[in-house]
């Protein structure tokens, strides 16, 4: 062990060696003095117009200073833009970003740590340390990355069109489109290409309406052609923003409903009220309070032999008895303890999926009604101790207080058929349990029967009179969704052209795909800045953000710069075009400049506009015109 605790002391220690020698490296002057041959409008030589002396920060090459020399045309020729013809180094241009110090593959690497490794700035200021022997300030880190969004827009709009090309060799693409955010702030909207998987476009809104939505989708289109589908979820928002541009389009796109926002959808219509009212009776009843304040009570009297207590927990689960006891002393107390912890775990029996697929005040019901037996149970032969025998009673009133009083009994058995009657319809979508892998058209049709028929056999078991007027009414809620959007459950086969190779290709069921990319971006947000909320992160985070996804598909990264490697090379080429259109006086290439308006035309207060109206100034500015004698005025209509 000493042995290999000395050669990591060794490694160690060779590796702060070299890291110290590549930083005492830093300063050393390079001369970039490139012949620049002759002017490219009259042919006549160049000459000097100035040197000059800048630093320069790379992945390739350290810190550095470099002694550059700019050339400009004898004649003095002039661009039709009426800037005079120069010349830079061709080693500098390709390599440091315009009026900067970095590099562009410093500014690649950094923007692959924070939006694709999701790494703090302190972390990726330490990597860059360690490993590249390069400083940078926490706030030249988020100026780097926010660079790096930029240019990566960018070159995703500018490569519209190999990207369309691709889309289409697949006979088309089916839209998933879809929003998310926190607390009402942040929204970003994405669309995205289902079969691909490839963002096309992403956008901040204010809020989701149908006159901020539309914009996004046309110019969706007007970039990467029309889609063979649209999925949408069940939103007031998306669906006339999609049927709109159905309608604009003119062309047969099927519209399709995503199965499991539908069901949510008729969830939540047929269950919340009633798991409303369940869980006010769980307030007023003060069920849980009293559980956790019983826990606690037991936790002090068991005190610092807890450990102790819960081996004999351990112990008394495995006892197979045929009469039901509890032990006596601080065994009993433990135990106690833990049949009222096992009734506040509710949460356990939920399956992840949230309200209305899981229905946590049903299963806490469901817990204290069985743990209401169980403690009778254990009751009957209660031990000779009366203590335990005390906390036992305690915990049986605040049950019974719960379980088998009528009030509580109604609710949930007005939940259970309703969510019965729910689940019913779950496994004629077959959304039961996890979505199958691979669904073939066949599969499709005979859900799609299937589903039909369930139907037809609910409008003939629907009561037309009587005392069953709430199964009357949930079975209403569901007619009354399929009649709205049963056009749109169906329609998941596309006939692929002859140019892709004809036969079909099926869309997903669901908007999955999109959803499991938001719940992807959330996850590694809150592990990169540890907190739970996200409301000011989504907020400040680029909607750009979104296109480095794209960035893990080998086929797309190959179209739009060939490699990873190569994506700063790809942005200097950027530049220079830039510049040569600028030089010709041509106008710049057009950017994605509706995320600007966007942001506009919304009522909502966006970070910029907070920033003006919570100041004292704007207070005081107000307060001050309202204390004024100005004369009051009666304005009509």
């Amino acid at each position: 062990m000493s042995t290999l605790s000395a050669l990591r002391e060794q490694v160690h220690t060779l590796h702060s060696g070299f890291v110290k020698k590549v930083f005492d490296l830093s300063g050393i002057v390079v001369t970039a003095k490139e012949q620049p041959g002759c002017c490219e409008i009259c042919q006549q030589p160049m000459r000097v117009q100035k040197s000059f002396q800048h630093e320069g920060r790379s992945i390739a090459h350290g810190t550095f200073d470099v002694n550059e020399t700019v050339w400009v045309c004898t004649a003095k020729c002039r661009y039709p833009s009426g800037k005079l013809v120069t010349r830079r180094a061709d080693s500098v241009v390709q390599c440091i970003m315009p009026n900067s110090i970095v590099g562009y593959d410093l500014m690649v690497w950094v923007g692959l740590e924070r939006y694709l490794d999701h790494r703090q700035r302190e972390e990726i200021r330490t990597r860059l340390r360690e490993k590249h022997a390069i400083e940078l300030s926490s706030g030249e880190v988020s100026r780097l990355a926010r660079h790096f969004l930029a240019y990566l827009s960018r070159l995703h709009y500018s490569r519209a069109e190999p990207l369309k090309a691709a889309l289409a060799s697949d006979g088309g693409w089916p839209m998933h489109v879809d929003a998310t955010g926190e607390n009402g702030r942040g929204t970003l909207f994405v669309v995205m290409a289902g079969w691909r998987k490839w963002v096309l476009g992403s956008w901040k809104i204010a809020t989701e309406r149908c006159e901020l939505i539309l914009p996004c989708l046309q110019d969706t289109v007007q970039r990467f052609g029309a889609p063979s589908a649209a999925m949408r979820d069940m939103g007031r928002a998306v669906t006339p923003a999609i049927e709109a541009l159905v309608l604009e389009l003119d062309t047969d796109i099927p519209v399709l409903a995503c199965h499991q926002h539908f069901l949510a959808d008729i969830g939540k219509d047929l269950l919340e009220p009633c798991h409303s009212e369940l869980r006010g009776f769980f307030r007023r009843t003060k069920t849980r309070p009293k559980l956790r304040s019983l826990v606690r009570d037991l936790g002090r009297k068991i005190g610092e032999q807890i450990d102790e207590s819960r081996k004999a927990v351990q112990q008394w689960q495995s006892m197979a008895e045929a009469n039901h006891r509890i032990p006596e002393g601080r065994n009993g107390l433990a135990v106690v303890r833990a049949m009222t912890q096992w009734t506040l775990d509710y949460k356990a029996d939920s399956t992840g999926l949230d309200f209305p697929f899981d229905r946590p005040y049903l299963d806490l019901y469901n817990r204290c009604s069985i743990g209401l037996r169980a403690i009778e149970a254990f009751l009957r032969i209660a031990p000779d101790d009366r203590k335990v025998v005390g906390v036992m009673k305690r915990f049986h009133r605040i049950l019974g207080a719960v379980s088998g009083q009528v009030p509580g009994l109604q609710i949930v058995q007005r939940i259970r058929r309703r969510a019965a009657l729910f689940d019913e319809l779950r496994n004629q979508l077959r959304l039961a349990s996890n979505l199958p892998e691979q669904e073939s058209e066949e599969d499709l049709n005979i859900m799609r029967k299937d589903f039909d028929k369930w139907i037809a056999e609910l409008k003939k078991s629907r009561p037309k009179r009587g005392p069953s007027e709430d199964i009357r009414n949930a079975i209403d809620t569901i007619l009354t969704h399929v009649d709205t959007h049963g056009n749109n459950l169906w329609g998941h086969t596309i006939v692929l052209p002859e140019y892709a190779g004809g036969g079909i290709r099926l869309v997903a069921r669901t908007n999955e795909l999109l959803e499991n990319y938001f719940k992807q971006i959330k996850h590694l947000e809150r592990r990169r800045s540890g907190r739970k909320n996200l409301t000011q992160d989504l907020e400040h985070l680029p909607a750009s953000a979104a296109l480095v996804h794209n960035l893990k598909d080998a086929k797309y990264v190959s179209i739009v710069c060939g490699s990873l490697d190569n994506l700063a090379n790809t942005f200097a080429q950027l530049d220079q075009e830039e510049q040569r259109r600028r030089q010709k006086g041509l106008p710049s290439t057009p950017t994605d400049n509706l995320e600007r308006v966007l942001r506009i035309s919304t009522s909502s207060l966006s970070t910029a506009d907070r920033r003006i109206v919570r100041t004292d100034e704007m207070n005081q500015r107000i307060k001050k015109a309202a204390k004024s004698r100005a004369p009051r005025l009666r304005i009509r209509g």
